[in-house]
């Protein structure tokens, strides 16, 4: 069977590099056999920050949009966490997603699918997760979204 690293060359899909952290904590921490990745805001493929909040100036699919690009970072940490080697990734254990909403705004669950979405495509049966969609009233830099996650790893 194919590795992850060998599926997203398939797909066409290359990770962005690993982003250094904003501010005072570590982009990763690995705790026995598995991996917590701090929470990943939403870039296009340029660097450039995706800001706006659901239900104003964006919709769902602009939001479904931005959260795949969440979980592309959060496999940029993954491959970084393990020494640039992505098929030492196991599974995708938990993720929390965070949306940049209006509090009339109800479709969380159909942005963060972006992210699930994606990593289920990407990983097989390994990216089916437990998750967390919540509404959050600003979120850093007006990003739209952030998602945070938890892996497991060899």
């Amino acid at each position: 069977m194919a590795g992850h690293e060998a599926r997203l060359k398939e797909l066409g899909i290359d990770l962005p590099e690993a982003s250094a952290p904003a501010a005072n904590y570590v982009p990763f921490v690995k705790a026995g056999g598995l991996l917590h990745v701090s929470g990943q805001i939403s870039m296009d493929e340029t660097g450039r920050l995706i800001t706006g909040k659901l239900g104003a100036e964006l919709d769902t699919a602009d939001g479904a949009a931005a959260a795949k690009r969440c979980a592309l970072m959060l496999l940029a940490q993954v491959r970084a966490a393990c020494d640039g080697d992505l098929d030492r990734l196991k599974r995708v254990v938990k993720l929390t997603g965070f949306v940049n909403s209006t509090p009339d705004f109800t479709e969380q669950p159909k942005v963060v699918n972006g992210a699930s979405d994606f990593l289920v495509e990407a990983l097989g049966d390994a990216g089916r997760h437990a998750r967390s969609a919540v509404s959050a009233g600003a979120l850093p830099l007006g990003v739209a979204v952030e998602i945070e996650g938890i892996f497991e790893i060899e």
